[in-house]
Protein backbone atom coordinates (compact mmCIF):
# COMPACT_ATOMS: atom_id res chain seq x y z
CA UNK A 1 0.00 0.00 0.00
CA UNK A 2 2.99 2.60 1.16
CA UNK A 3 4.68 1.94 -2.65
CA UNK A 4 1.06 2.28 -3.97
CA UNK A 5 0.61 5.92 -2.67
CA UNK A 6 3.94 6.52 -3.48
CA UNK A 7 3.49 5.93 -7.18
CA UNK A 8 -0.03 8.01 -7.09
CA UNK A 9 1.99 11.11 -5.97
CA UNK A 10 4.36 10.67 -8.88
CA UNK A 11 1.62 10.38 -10.93
CA UNK A 12 -0.18 13.40 -9.50
CA UNK A 13 3.25 15.57 -10.13
CA UNK A 14 4.03 14.03 -13.01
CA UNK A 15 0.47 15.49 -14.95
CA UNK A 16 0.95 18.99 -13.10
CA UNK A 17 4.44 18.98 -15.07
CA UNK A 18 2.75 17.98 -18.49
CA UNK A 19 0.29 20.39 -17.36
CA UNK A 20 2.71 23.40 -16.98
CA UNK A 21 4.56 22.15 -20.27
CA UNK A 22 0.87 22.00 -22.14
CA UNK A 23 0.51 25.86 -21.03
CA UNK A 24 3.67 26.82 -22.17
CA UNK A 25 2.59 25.49 -25.44
CA UNK A 26 -0.71 27.12 -25.40
CA UNK A 27 0.75 30.45 -24.15
CA UNK A 28 3.31 30.39 -27.25
CA UNK A 29 0.46 29.70 -29.48
CA UNK A 30 -1.91 32.14 -28.61
CA UNK A 31 -0.36 35.20 -30.63
CA UNK A 32 -0.71 33.38 -34.05
CA UNK A 33 -4.45 32.78 -33.26
CA UNK A 34 -4.17 29.44 -32.45
CA UNK A 35 -4.72 27.22 -29.31
CA UNK A 36 -7.26 26.00 -26.61
CA UNK A 37 -7.31 28.47 -23.80
CA UNK A 38 -9.24 27.22 -20.73
CA UNK A 39 -12.06 30.15 -20.36
CA UNK A 40 -13.07 29.33 -17.39
CA UNK A 41 -9.24 29.29 -16.15
CA UNK A 42 -9.05 25.47 -14.57
CA UNK A 43 -6.04 24.43 -14.19
CA UNK A 44 -4.47 27.67 -14.08
CA UNK A 45 -4.00 30.63 -11.80
CA UNK A 46 -3.94 34.79 -11.95
CA UNK A 47 -0.65 34.82 -13.63
CA UNK A 48 -2.30 33.17 -17.08
CA UNK A 49 -1.93 34.45 -20.41
CA UNK A 50 -6.12 35.07 -20.96
CA UNK A 51 -6.17 36.57 -17.67
CA UNK A 52 -2.99 39.15 -18.62
CA UNK A 53 -5.08 39.52 -21.78
CA UNK A 54 -8.43 40.27 -19.90
CA UNK A 55 -6.95 42.45 -17.89
CA UNK A 56 -5.14 44.59 -20.22
CA UNK A 57 -8.20 44.84 -22.46
CA UNK A 58 -10.31 46.17 -19.58
CA UNK A 59 -7.34 48.78 -19.38
CA UNK A 60 -7.30 49.80 -22.94
CA UNK A 61 -8.98 52.48 -24.20
CA UNK A 62 -12.78 52.35 -25.78
CA UNK A 63 -11.82 55.19 -28.39
CA UNK A 64 -12.12 53.69 -32.11
CA UNK A 65 -9.18 55.41 -34.28
CA UNK A 66 -9.75 54.52 -38.40
CA UNK A 67 -7.64 56.22 -40.50
CA UNK A 68 -8.14 56.29 -44.56
CA UNK A 69 -6.81 55.17 -47.20
CA UNK A 70 -5.76 51.94 -45.49
CA UNK A 71 -2.43 51.33 -44.14
CA UNK A 72 -0.09 50.14 -47.21
CA UNK A 73 -2.83 51.49 -50.03
CA UNK A 74 -1.45 52.94 -53.28
CA UNK A 75 -2.77 54.74 -56.32
CA UNK A 76 -4.50 57.06 -53.28
CA UNK A 77 -6.64 59.89 -54.13
CA UNK A 78 -4.78 63.42 -54.05
CA UNK A 79 -7.79 65.39 -52.69
CA UNK A 80 -10.17 62.95 -50.73
CA UNK A 81 -8.21 59.50 -49.03
CA UNK A 82 -6.42 61.09 -46.22
CA UNK A 83 -8.74 61.02 -43.40
CA UNK A 84 -8.77 60.60 -39.67
CA UNK A 85 -11.81 59.90 -37.64
CA UNK A 86 -12.87 58.53 -34.10
CA UNK A 87 -15.40 56.86 -32.46
CA UNK A 88 -16.35 56.39 -28.98
CA UNK A 89 -13.39 58.85 -27.85
CA UNK A 90 -12.23 62.34 -29.30
CA UNK A 91 -8.92 62.95 -31.44
CA UNK A 92 -5.68 64.87 -29.47
CA UNK A 93 -2.96 64.79 -31.85
CA UNK A 94 -2.80 63.85 -35.43
CA UNK A 95 0.43 64.31 -37.29
CA UNK A 96 0.64 63.67 -41.01
CA UNK A 97 4.11 63.63 -43.19
CA UNK A 98 5.53 62.85 -46.30
CA UNK A 99 8.31 59.65 -46.79
CA UNK A 100 10.80 62.05 -46.42
CA UNK A 101 9.79 64.29 -43.45
CA UNK A 102 7.86 66.60 -45.07
CA UNK A 103 5.41 67.96 -42.78
CA UNK A 104 1.82 67.84 -43.75
CA UNK A 105 -0.90 71.01 -42.17
CA UNK A 106 -4.04 69.77 -41.23
CA UNK A 107 -6.95 70.49 -39.01
CA UNK A 108 -8.89 68.44 -36.05
CA UNK A 109 -12.91 69.04 -36.64
CA UNK A 110 -14.80 71.18 -33.67
CA UNK A 111 -16.00 68.58 -32.25
CA UNK A 112 -12.65 66.56 -32.37
CA UNK A 113 -14.29 63.36 -34.09
CA UNK A 114 -12.25 63.92 -38.07
CA UNK A 115 -9.10 65.29 -38.96
CA UNK A 116 -8.17 66.20 -42.72
CA UNK A 117 -4.93 67.75 -44.52
CA UNK A 118 -5.40 71.01 -45.36
CA UNK A 119 -4.32 70.99 -49.25
CA UNK A 120 -4.00 68.87 -51.87
CA UNK A 121 -1.68 65.99 -51.67
CA UNK A 122 1.04 65.48 -54.22
CA UNK A 123 0.91 62.97 -56.59
CA UNK A 124 3.33 59.60 -56.59
CA UNK A 125 4.06 60.80 -52.74
CA UNK A 126 4.28 58.21 -49.67
CA UNK A 127 2.79 59.70 -46.52
CA UNK A 128 2.44 58.59 -42.56
CA UNK A 129 -0.26 59.15 -40.51
CA UNK A 130 -0.38 59.24 -36.87
CA UNK A 131 -3.15 59.32 -34.61
CA UNK A 132 -4.10 59.41 -30.91
CA UNK A 133 -7.27 59.83 -29.41
CA UNK A 134 -8.87 59.15 -25.71
CA UNK A 135 -11.97 58.01 -24.52
CA UNK A 136 -13.94 59.44 -22.08
CA UNK A 137 -12.22 58.38 -19.27
CA UNK A 138 -8.99 59.72 -20.42
CA UNK A 139 -7.08 56.56 -22.12
CA UNK A 140 -5.37 57.21 -24.89
CA UNK A 141 -5.67 55.10 -28.22
CA UNK A 142 -3.10 54.93 -30.85
CA UNK A 143 -3.36 54.37 -34.63
CA UNK A 144 -0.61 54.86 -37.49
CA UNK A 145 -1.12 54.02 -41.29
CA UNK A 146 1.15 54.35 -44.30
CA UNK A 147 0.15 54.79 -48.13
CA UNK A 148 1.34 56.39 -51.33
CA UNK A 149 -1.20 58.89 -53.68
CA UNK A 150 -1.34 57.82 -57.38
CA UNK A 151 1.36 58.10 -59.68
CA UNK A 152 1.50 60.60 -63.22
CA UNK A 153 1.80 57.60 -64.82
CA UNK A 154 -1.58 56.16 -63.21
CA UNK A 155 -3.46 59.28 -63.45
CA UNK A 156 -4.37 61.87 -65.16
CA UNK A 157 -6.17 65.58 -65.69
CA UNK A 158 -7.79 68.21 -67.87
CA UNK A 159 -6.55 71.40 -68.61
CA UNK A 160 -9.41 73.89 -68.92
CA UNK A 161 -9.85 76.90 -70.63
CA UNK A 162 -11.41 79.60 -69.82
CA UNK A 163 -9.68 80.37 -66.04
CA UNK A 164 -11.63 80.72 -63.00
CA UNK A 165 -13.14 84.29 -62.77
CA UNK A 166 -12.26 85.64 -66.32
CA UNK A 167 -14.56 87.65 -68.63
CA UNK A 168 -14.74 86.10 -72.19
CA UNK A 169 -17.06 86.94 -75.12
CA UNK A 170 -20.23 84.98 -76.12
CA UNK A 171 -17.76 82.50 -78.50
CA UNK A 172 -15.54 81.17 -75.94
CA UNK A 173 -16.14 77.09 -75.50
CA UNK A 174 -15.11 75.10 -72.49
CA UNK A 175 -12.36 73.13 -73.66
CA UNK A 176 -10.52 70.62 -71.89
CA UNK A 177 -7.33 68.71 -73.12
CA UNK A 178 -6.52 65.51 -70.75
CA UNK A 179 -2.87 64.69 -70.36
CA UNK A 180 -3.69 60.85 -71.03
CA UNK A 181 -6.24 59.55 -74.24
CA UNK A 182 -9.60 59.11 -72.43
CA UNK A 183 -10.90 55.17 -73.34
CA UNK A 184 -13.14 55.92 -70.75
CA UNK A 185 -14.98 58.88 -72.78
CA UNK A 186 -18.39 58.39 -71.09
CA UNK A 187 -17.05 58.09 -67.55
CA UNK A 188 -15.22 61.01 -67.57
CA UNK A 189 -17.84 62.98 -69.44
CA UNK A 190 -20.29 62.35 -66.44
CA UNK A 191 -17.70 63.10 -63.83
CA UNK A 192 -17.98 67.32 -65.55
CA UNK A 193 -20.74 69.60 -65.66
CA UNK A 194 -20.78 72.92 -67.29
CA UNK A 195 -24.19 74.66 -67.15
CA UNK A 196 -25.34 78.58 -67.26
CA UNK A 197 -27.17 81.11 -65.34
CA UNK A 198 -28.96 81.93 -68.38
CA UNK A 199 -30.42 78.42 -68.58
CA UNK A 200 -28.80 77.30 -72.09
CA UNK A 201 -28.55 73.75 -72.76
CA UNK A 202 -24.88 72.90 -72.61
CA UNK A 203 -23.74 69.82 -74.19
CA UNK A 204 -20.01 68.36 -74.57
CA UNK A 205 -18.18 66.86 -78.19
CA UNK A 206 -15.31 64.95 -77.86
CA UNK A 207 -13.28 65.78 -80.88
CA UNK A 208 -10.21 63.10 -79.98
CA UNK A 209 -9.41 60.71 -77.19
CA UNK A 210 -7.92 64.15 -75.21
CA UNK A 211 -9.86 67.20 -76.15
CA UNK A 212 -13.52 67.28 -75.00
CA UNK A 213 -15.53 70.63 -75.69
CA UNK A 214 -18.74 71.93 -74.44
CA UNK A 215 -20.82 75.01 -75.78
CA UNK A 216 -24.56 75.59 -76.05
CA UNK A 217 -26.35 75.71 -79.10
CA UNK A 218 -26.20 79.13 -80.07
CA UNK A 219 -23.65 81.33 -78.58
CA UNK A 220 -23.64 82.05 -74.62
CA UNK A 221 -25.81 85.18 -73.26
CA UNK A 222 -23.90 88.31 -72.99
CA UNK A 223 -23.58 88.92 -69.30
CA UNK A 224 -24.21 85.58 -68.15
CA UNK A 225 -21.92 83.32 -65.78
CA UNK A 226 -20.94 79.81 -66.81
CA UNK A 227 -19.71 77.49 -64.41
CA UNK A 228 -17.53 74.61 -64.53
CA UNK A 229 -17.27 71.60 -62.43
CA UNK A 230 -14.56 68.77 -62.64
CA UNK A 231 -15.76 66.42 -59.99
CA UNK A 232 -12.98 63.58 -61.87
CA UNK A 233 -11.69 62.31 -58.24
CA UNK A 234 -10.88 58.28 -58.56
CA UNK A 235 -12.85 58.55 -62.14
CA UNK A 236 -11.24 55.64 -63.70
CA UNK A 237 -10.08 57.61 -67.32
CA UNK A 238 -8.26 54.30 -68.84
CA UNK A 239 -7.38 51.00 -68.29
CA UNK A 240 -5.74 52.00 -64.45
CA UNK A 241 -5.47 55.56 -65.16
CA UNK A 242 -7.41 57.69 -62.66
CA UNK A 243 -8.16 60.97 -62.18
CA UNK A 244 -7.42 63.66 -60.07
CA UNK A 245 -9.29 66.76 -60.19
CA UNK A 246 -12.20 67.67 -57.80
CA UNK A 247 -12.47 71.61 -58.76
CA UNK A 248 -15.06 74.43 -59.45
CA UNK A 249 -14.88 77.37 -61.96
CA UNK A 250 -16.70 80.17 -62.97
CA UNK A 251 -16.32 82.70 -65.60
CA UNK A 252 -18.64 85.40 -66.77
CA UNK A 253 -19.87 86.12 -70.53
CA UNK A 254 -19.60 89.95 -71.59
CA UNK A 255 -20.88 91.75 -74.05
CA UNK A 256 -21.74 90.13 -77.38
CA UNK A 257 -19.41 90.92 -80.38
CA UNK A 258 -19.34 89.10 -83.69
CA UNK A 259 -17.61 90.60 -85.97
CA UNK A 260 -18.46 90.02 -89.28
CA UNK A 261 -15.31 89.76 -92.49
CA UNK A 262 -16.32 90.04 -95.68
CA UNK A 263 -13.39 89.00 -98.26
CA UNK A 264 -15.33 89.80 -101.26
CA UNK A 265 -16.42 93.87 -99.70
CA UNK A 266 -12.59 93.70 -97.75
CA UNK A 267 -14.23 94.93 -94.80
CA UNK A 268 -15.20 94.02 -91.55
CA UNK A 269 -18.36 94.64 -89.72
CA UNK A 270 -18.05 94.90 -85.65
CA UNK A 271 -21.33 94.14 -83.88
CA UNK A 272 -22.44 94.48 -80.29
CA UNK A 273 -25.82 92.58 -79.29
CA UNK A 274 -26.59 92.49 -82.67
CA UNK A 275 -25.82 96.48 -84.06
CA UNK A 276 -23.07 97.51 -85.90
CA UNK A 277 -20.79 100.03 -84.00
CA UNK A 278 -17.80 100.39 -86.62
CA UNK A 279 -17.26 99.42 -90.25
CA UNK A 280 -13.66 98.40 -90.57
CA UNK A 281 -11.65 98.17 -94.01
CA UNK A 282 -9.37 95.36 -94.17
CA UNK A 283 -7.47 92.95 -96.21
CA UNK A 284 -7.74 89.06 -96.18
CA UNK A 285 -6.03 86.16 -97.78
CA UNK A 286 -4.69 86.40 -101.42
CA UNK A 287 -6.08 84.10 -103.70
CA UNK A 288 -3.17 81.87 -103.38
CA UNK A 289 -3.36 82.06 -100.02
CA UNK A 290 -7.07 82.12 -99.32
CA UNK A 291 -8.62 82.60 -95.58
CA UNK A 292 -10.31 80.01 -94.27
CA UNK A 293 -13.71 80.63 -93.94
CA UNK A 294 -16.09 79.88 -90.35
CA UNK A 295 -16.56 81.14 -87.11
CA UNK A 296 -13.38 81.70 -84.91
CA UNK A 297 -13.07 82.49 -81.97
CA UNK A 298 -10.53 84.75 -80.46
CA UNK A 299 -8.17 82.41 -78.52
CA UNK A 300 -5.28 84.95 -77.40
CA UNK A 301 -4.11 88.48 -77.64
CA UNK A 302 -0.62 89.73 -78.25
CA UNK A 303 0.20 93.24 -78.06
CA UNK A 304 2.94 92.74 -80.54
CA UNK A 305 4.47 89.65 -81.78
CA UNK A 306 6.75 88.16 -84.47
CA UNK A 307 5.30 86.12 -87.39
CA UNK A 308 7.62 83.74 -89.15
CA UNK A 309 6.31 82.22 -92.31
CA UNK A 310 7.97 79.20 -91.85
CA UNK A 311 6.12 78.31 -89.07
CA UNK A 312 3.29 77.60 -90.96
CA UNK A 313 4.72 76.45 -94.32
CA UNK A 314 5.68 79.78 -96.22
CA UNK A 315 8.81 79.17 -97.07
CA UNK A 316 11.27 80.29 -99.87
CA UNK A 317 14.06 77.96 -101.99
CA UNK A 318 16.29 78.73 -99.00
CA UNK A 319 13.89 76.97 -95.99
CA UNK A 320 13.58 80.46 -94.86
CA UNK A 321 10.17 82.23 -93.68
CA UNK A 322 8.48 84.03 -97.05
CA UNK A 323 8.29 86.51 -94.28
CA UNK A 324 9.83 86.98 -90.81
CA UNK A 325 8.19 90.38 -89.02
CA UNK A 326 8.94 90.42 -85.41
CA UNK A 327 6.71 93.20 -83.87
CA UNK A 328 3.66 92.16 -85.41
CA UNK A 329 1.18 94.51 -83.79
CA UNK A 330 -2.68 93.96 -82.22
CA UNK A 331 -2.11 90.38 -83.12
CA UNK A 332 -5.17 88.15 -81.66
CA UNK A 333 -5.09 84.43 -82.76
CA UNK A 334 -8.13 82.39 -84.74
CA UNK A 335 -6.49 79.09 -85.24
CA UNK A 336 -3.97 76.90 -84.18
CA UNK A 337 -2.78 76.51 -87.55
CA UNK A 338 -1.88 80.28 -87.36
CA UNK A 339 -4.80 82.23 -88.27
CA UNK A 340 -4.70 85.66 -86.66
CA UNK A 341 -6.51 89.05 -87.36
CA UNK A 342 -3.77 91.89 -86.80
CA UNK A 343 -2.62 94.78 -87.58
CA UNK A 344 -0.03 95.74 -90.52
CA UNK A 345 2.19 98.69 -90.59
CA UNK A 346 4.08 97.66 -93.48
CA UNK A 347 1.26 97.14 -96.29
CA UNK A 348 0.28 100.31 -98.21
CA UNK A 349 -2.73 102.27 -96.67
CA UNK A 350 -4.40 102.10 -100.25
CA UNK A 351 -4.45 97.92 -99.52
CA UNK A 352 -7.41 97.62 -96.89
CA UNK A 353 -10.66 97.32 -98.09
CA UNK A 354 -9.17 97.22 -101.89
CA UNK A 355 -7.34 94.07 -102.27
CA UNK A 356 -6.59 90.85 -100.16
CA UNK A 357 -2.71 90.41 -100.09
CA UNK A 358 -2.16 88.50 -96.93
CA UNK A 359 -0.89 84.81 -96.42
CA UNK A 360 -4.17 83.81 -95.15
CA UNK A 361 -4.57 86.27 -91.90
CA UNK A 362 -6.94 89.09 -91.71
CA UNK A 363 -4.89 92.31 -91.75
CA UNK A 364 -5.90 95.89 -90.33
CA UNK A 365 -4.52 99.38 -91.12
CA UNK A 366 -2.14 99.78 -88.09
CA UNK A 367 1.07 101.91 -86.98
CA UNK A 368 5.00 100.07 -86.20
CA UNK A 369 5.13 100.06 -82.22
CA UNK A 370 1.42 99.28 -81.25
CA UNK A 371 0.75 102.56 -79.53
CA UNK A 372 -1.51 104.04 -81.38
CA UNK A 373 -5.26 103.54 -80.03
CA UNK A 374 -6.78 105.19 -82.95
CA UNK A 375 -5.55 102.99 -85.65
CA UNK A 376 -8.27 100.00 -87.45
CA UNK A 377 -6.04 97.76 -85.54
CA UNK A 378 -5.17 99.58 -81.91
CA UNK A 379 -9.35 100.47 -81.64
CA UNK A 380 -10.47 96.83 -82.60
CA UNK A 381 -7.87 95.16 -79.95
CA UNK A 382 -8.69 97.46 -77.17
CA UNK A 383 -12.46 96.81 -78.44
CA UNK A 384 -11.46 93.01 -78.56
CA UNK A 385 -11.65 90.18 -75.77
CA UNK A 386 -11.06 86.59 -75.25
CA UNK A 387 -14.01 84.45 -76.51
CA UNK A 388 -15.16 87.51 -78.83
CA UNK A 389 -16.37 85.70 -82.70
CA UNK A 390 -14.70 86.58 -86.18
CA UNK A 391 -17.32 85.31 -88.66
CA UNK A 392 -14.84 85.34 -91.97
CA UNK A 393 -17.23 84.93 -95.33
CA UNK A 394 -16.44 85.15 -98.97
CA UNK A 395 -13.24 83.92 -99.00
CA UNK A 396 -13.44 80.35 -101.68
CA UNK A 397 -11.92 78.73 -98.85
CA UNK A 398 -12.93 76.04 -97.30
CA UNK A 399 -14.77 76.63 -93.69
CA UNK A 400 -12.27 76.01 -90.88
CA UNK A 401 -12.04 72.63 -89.31
CA UNK A 402 -13.70 72.49 -85.79
CA UNK A 403 -11.41 71.64 -83.63
CA UNK A 404 -8.18 74.36 -85.21
CA UNK A 405 -8.73 76.46 -82.42
CA UNK A 406 -11.62 77.00 -80.13
CA UNK A 407 -14.20 76.94 -83.44
CA UNK A 408 -16.43 74.07 -82.75
CA UNK A 409 -19.23 76.50 -83.72
CA UNK A 410 -18.68 75.35 -87.33
CA UNK A 411 -20.53 72.10 -86.59
CA UNK A 412 -24.46 72.18 -86.49
CA UNK A 413 -26.10 71.55 -83.22
CA UNK A 414 -26.95 68.04 -84.25
CA UNK A 415 -23.00 67.25 -85.23
CA UNK A 416 -22.09 68.69 -82.32
CA UNK A 417 -24.58 66.19 -79.91
CA UNK A 418 -23.32 63.11 -82.09
CA UNK A 419 -19.85 63.83 -80.54
CA UNK A 420 -20.81 63.52 -76.96
CA UNK A 421 -20.31 60.28 -75.07
CA UNK A 422 -23.29 60.47 -73.22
Amino acid sequence: MEKRVMTDSKRRKGLTVASALLGGVLVLSACSGGGDDDPKGEGGDSTSQAKVDEAAAKKSSEAQIKITPKDGSDNASINSAAAVTVTKGTLTDVTMKTAAGTAVAGEISADKKSWKPSAQLERATAYKIAATAKDSDGRAAHENASFTTVSPANSFIGNFTPEDGSTVGVGMPVSINFDKAITNKADVQKGITVSSSSGQEVVGHWFNANRLDFRPEEYWKGNSTVTLKLNLDGVEGADGVYGVQQKTVSFKIGRNQVSIVDAQTKTMKVTQDGKTIRTIPISAGSPENKTYQGQMVISEKFKETRMNGATVGFTDDDGKGEYDIKDVPNAMRLSNSGTFIHGNYWGAKSIFGSVNTSHGCVGLSDTKGANDPNTPGGWFFSHSIVGDVVDVRNTGDKTIAPDNGLNGWNLDWAAWKAGSAV
